[in-house]
């Protein structure tokens, strides 16, 4: 699994010119699914984000997590992250999960990321096209790939 994490003052999801999701101060993560990835993945990537230390504290230091603050989560699907760029100009997804698969580690991802923030998380649309809108923080940006986790 990849996932590109921005801290955030706000975010939101438009589809077909409506807004389905927003939020406030927290992190939009956009996740990419390979279809060897699995629950291991899953349970470390969210122990991982919910526990990333990219909020200032008192004294201006990125120092506290999405938790410390009681921030928001948006989390959209987001396949082109597992785009092979090495060979002429069209990106190959060959590495991403087919839906069959993908759409349920999807859903457990953000099913354990409910449980380990303690409140709702905000979710894309699987599939759909969306614009997303957001203000980032800092900017803040952290790339995790759950195949580097050693």
């Amino acid at each position: 699994m990849r996932t590109l994490i921005q801290r955030v003052n706000g975010a939101s999801v438009t589809i077909d010119g409506a807004i389905k999701s927003s939020i406030g101060r927290g992190l939009l993560i956009l996740i990419g699914i390979e279809a060897d990835d699995g629950q291991e993945d899953i349970d470390w990537l969210v122990n991982k984000i919910a526990g990333l230390r990219i909020f200032e504290d008192q004294e201006g230091v990125m120092n506290l997590s999405v938790k410390d603050i009681e921030g928001e989560a948006l989390v959209v699907s987001q396949f082109t992250l597992h785009a092979r760029v090495k060979k002429g100009f069209r990106p190959s997804y060959i590495d991403a999960a087919p839906p069959a698969v993908s759409i349920p580690l999807y859903e457990q991802f953000v099913k354990n990321l409910v449980q380990e923030l303690g409140k709702p998380v905000q979710t894309g649309e699987f599939g759909a096209m969306m614009q997303i809108a957001l203000v980032n923080d800092g900017p803040v940006t952290i790339w995790i790939d759950t195949k580097n986790k050693q």
